[in-house]
């Protein structure tokens, strides 16, 4: 490589070497400070939100107890709420339980069972409603008695429809009431073992 260039005037090599020395920086500047510098950028841009993410996180790590402390009050909550859901085992175990449940309401609220029919269940997001229809007669003190009974009962019960009808229009002291009540369970498949 020497050779050629020794036969080269000194103007020419020294427009050889500058052209040679401007590539090497060139290149240089491309490919090596280049990709350095924009790694290097990038990195800073990343500092920031890496130090709010590690204070997030001693935060955490700082509120241990306290979360821990309302994952158990969470769970306590959940277990004190499926309490009140009917038995799961199947809807129709649930529904013979619901219909027992209001069958012995409505004889504590001494109103007198007419009919009563259990309804296809219907799901209702995570849960499945189990309604049940009873048919009962009774004045109407004994009938907001039911109702009651049925708001306050240990297991959640919601009363879906209610439609009253007198019996008697020239006595209208005798109350013909169709109740809906619906309980609730996890179905099947997403109650707890």
């Amino acid at each position: 490589m020497m050779r050629w260039l020794g036969r080269l005037s000194p103007r020419e090599r020294a427009i050889v070497l500058g052209g040679a020395a401007v590539a090497v920086l060139v290149f240089g500047w491309l490919f090596v400070l280049n990709p350095l510098l924009s790694s290097n950028t990038a990195t800073a841009d990343l500092v920031p939100e890496r130090e709010r993410l590690l204070v997030r996180r001693m935060d955490l790590l700082a509120r241990r107890g306290q979360i821990a402390a309302e994952l158990e009050a969470a769970n306590a909550g959940i277990d004190k709420l499926n309490a009140r859901l009917l038995t799961a085992a199947a809807p129709a175990v649930a529904a013979s339980e619901l219909q027992k449940l209001v069958k012995d309401m409505a004889a504590e609220a001494r109103t007198d069972i007419r009919s009563e029919r259990i309804l296809p269940p219907e799901e209702r997001g995570e849960l499945l409603e189990i309604p049940v229809e009873i048919a009962v007669s009774a004045e109407i003190r004994q009938l907001v008695d039911l109702l009651a009974r049925v708001e306050g009962a240990q297991k959640l019960l919601t009363v879906k429809d209610l439609r009253v009808r007198v019996v008697n229009v020239s006595q209208p002291k005798e109350l013909l009431a169709t109740l809906t009540v619906s309980g609730f369970i996890l179905p099947p498949g997403k109650a707890k073992a």
